[in-house]
Order: C-alpha cells, then structure tokens, then sequence
C-alpha cells in the first residue's frame, strides 16, 4: 500500500502581520485579548478574529 501524497503549504506570510517604523517592529492587527500577546487576530472584510479561541471583533462600516 502506498503513502498518501501531503499537499504542499503555503508559507507563512509574515511581512504582512508586522510593520517596520524606524527600527523598531509593530503590529498590524493586533493580539487577542483572551489569549495573550502571542497569538494573532485574523484581519477580514468586516471583523478581526482569533483563529484558536474565536474570539471576533466587529468594525464600523465606512
């Protein structure tokens, strides 16, 4: 019996998470309130989410 083929992952994307302002790094999004500073919230059309607790807040339409 064969092994299954893994589908190849797209690498991590990390210049868009972070922006650089005179030698010093900040963040774009933001970090989870429930979840500390290590994890990231997910920027969409019209919420930021946190991908491991759920955690969602909603912006203001324009």
């Amino acid at each position: 019996m064969a092994k299954k083929q893994k589908k190849a992952r797209k690498p991590m994307q990390i210049w868009k998470v972070y922006e650089s302002k005179g030698g010093t790094l900040s963040r774009k999004t933001g970090s989870c309130p429930k979840c500390g500073p290590g994890v990231f919230l997910g920027k969409h059309k019209d919420r930021k989410s946190c991908g491991k607790c759920g955690y969602t807040e909603m912006t203001a339409k324009k």
